[in-house]
């Protein structure tokens, strides 16, 4: 059961729409990068190319830093859940 946050002072929500971040999921099937407001996850589509690990590193960032700021979340929209 979830709890509430208590605040000693009052607590204003932001006007400005939630901005995504990208966050590190650990599920059963998938363990990698993905995006805090839907369910698009990064998928590399071979090895990270690089001359040292270093290389690879950077290669492997920076290809999921371009796929992570061009995905659309509407595209990748969460599953409504079911009413019971």
């Amino acid at each position: 059961m979830a709890v509430a946050p208590t605040y000693s002072h009052p607590v204003r929500r932001s006007t400005i729409p939630t901005m995504r971040t990208l966050i590190w999921i650990e599920e059963p099937r998938f363990q990698g990068w993905g995006c805090s407001e839907c369910v698009w996850a990064f998928s590399p589509s071979g090895a990270p190319t690089g001359n040292s690990l270093e290389e690879m590193k950077e290669e492997y960032e920076r290809l999921r830093d371009k796929e992570f700021a061009v995905h659309v979340c509407a595209g990748h929209a969460r599953a409504k859940e079911a009413k019971v």
